[in-house]
């Protein structure tokens, strides 16, 4: 297996390597869902608004599913880079039981309440209703292949193997593009299907994600044949995982939650409304999924090196990812800015949709620079084990959107207020992060230099001799666990 190693070496090169695999997974991703809004904008702005609706409790799903992932990429890592290959199988072992109990509750709760969970959004079209109903019940199916694939993609990346999650990703992008027109439009003898067709043809794209990702693992000598899923459940490590993992569930849930609420708000000026920002939102992920894809790149390369004990490495790994940050969210700003009817065209063309999603896209361009920040900083405060202050901030900045919404939509903005409130909390959360992570990196890199009483690198970025006796020592002590 290929993987990058994350404590030794060239440090530009190590995160490089490792973040632009990820990158491109985000990328796919984005691609995977701009590929269904064509397809189902082809349909109707109805259709869009039935999939934007069901679509918020995919986002809930992924929110759990981030606990056993996230939780378990970071302390395994980190036992990866101290060379403790059991306790980090352990941390797999419960990511992988605790994913299993989750995503048997949120089925059963989707299957059993699917016309409540619909019916929160106050649609107007019957056909819009129904359709949305058949979406979620199809995609409920497919949250299983959701969890593996994203404790997968934790471990993998956490191993420094993030090629894996590209290449299964990709390959689940082109089942995806094949299967979407199949069998929405039902082209000879398929059946046409219209947003059920959608469903159908995500969960199918799904499982096939899922399946590369599984046979990676059985494959794999490196990590997980330490891995020990039937071993009894180990409560200590469910604790530590869930430690990690709980705060970013609770921030992504509270985000899916308040999503809700605002697509609730923005239901008031009608279907036309929702389906532009479901659409607008995807545009928009050309950058926060990129962000987010080197958010976790940095999130596994900060926990290697904190588990090995490198704390220059770690310095100049998240200066080296904020600066492609940067470079990034200035260019998606400029697009999203100059650019926005040629892009909301290439989904939707009824003139009724495409002033509102204009003025969406304008509006979040303002705000891509300090939500890169804000994402790629999280991950660095995950990858050091300290994951509440991002999730602080997240929740009470996205709580301030809801009254915001309400009283910048009361003025002449009316609708456009409710993106502003987005775009505002969104800069102020950026802000914050970013600042509450410079001011724990400074306190950690002079806390290890008082301890080690030594330089911690030298000018390229280079291990210290204290690195390098750390290194050796965990390297001896893999080596002694796998002989044992």
């Amino acid at each position: 297996m290929k993987k990058v190693e994350l404590v030794s070496g060239n440090i530009v090169s190590s995160l490089l390597r490792l973040a632009l695999p990820i990158m491109g997974t985000s990328l796919v991703q984005m691609a995977y869902n701009l590929i269904d809004m064509i397809w189902i904008g082809r349909l109707s702005a109805d259709a869009v608004a039935a999939v934007g609706a069901a679509g918020m409790y995919m986002w809930i799903a992924y929110a759990f599913s981030t606990i056993p992932r996230i939780g378990s990429q970071v302390k395994t890592a980190q036992a990866i880079g101290a060379g403790d290959f059991d306790r980090a199988a352990g941390y797999a072992q419960s990511a992988f039981h605790m994913g299993a109990a989750l995503v048997l509750a949120l089925v059963t709760a989707c299957l059993i309440f699917n016309g409540p969970m619909i019916d929160f959004f106050k649609l107007h079209s019957p056909q819009v209703i129904a359709d949305a109903r058949a979406y979620l019940y199809i995609t409920t199916i497919g949250f299983i292949f959701t969890f593996i694939s994203q404790i997968l993609t934790g471990l993998f990346t956490a191993m420094g193997a993030s090629s894996i999650v590209f290449r299964s990703t990709s390959l689940g992008l082109v089942a995806n593009a094949i299967l979407d027109p199949l069998f929405i439009f039902g082209p000879g003898p398929f059946p046409a299907l219209g947003v059920a067709g959608a469903a159908l043809a995500t969960i199918m794209a799904q499982g096939i994600v899922c399946g590369m990702f599984v046979f990676a693992a059985v494959k794999d000598t490196y990590f997980f044949p330490h891995v020990r899923l039937l071993q009894k459940i180990c409560l200590r490590t469910w604790k530590e995982v869930a430690r990690i993992g709980m705060p970013v569930a609770l921030q992504e849930l509270f985000f899916s939650l308040l999503s809700m609420l605002i697509a609730r708000i923005v239901a008031g000026w009608g279907d036309a409304a929702i389906a532009a920002q479901k659409v607008g939102s995807q545009i928009e992920s050309i950058s926060y999924t990129t962000a987010e894809g080197f958010g976790s790149a940095i999130n596994a390369f900060i926990a290697q090196n904190y588990g090995a004990g490198k704390p220059e490495r770690i310095r100049k790994g998240y200066f080296t990812a904020i600066k492609i940050m940067v470079i990034w969210s200035l260019f998606t700003s400029i697009v999203l800015i100059v650019f926005p009817a040629p892009l909301f065209k290439i989904f939707i063309t009824e003139e009724s949709v495409l002033p509102i999603g204009v003025s969406y896209l304008r509006i979040m361009g303002y705000s891509q620079l300090l939500m890169c920040l804000e994402i790629t900083s999280a991950g660095a405060f995950q990858g050091m084990g300290r994951p509440l202050p991002p999730a602080i901030s997240g929740i009470i900045g996205n709580l301030a959107r809801i009254p915001m919404a309400l009283a910048l939509s009361a003025t002449v903005l009316s609708l456009d207020g409710v993106w502003w409130s987005i775009t505002i909390s969104s800069c102020a959360k950026g802000l914050v992060v970013f600042t509450w992570f410079l001011i724990v990196l400074k306190k950690y890199l002079a806390k290890s230099r008082a301890e080690n009483k030594a330089p911690q690198g030298d000018a390229d970025g280079g291990d210290s001799g204290h690195d390098r006796r750390s290194t050796d020592k965990n390297v001896q002590t893999a080596e002694t666990r796998r002989n044992k």
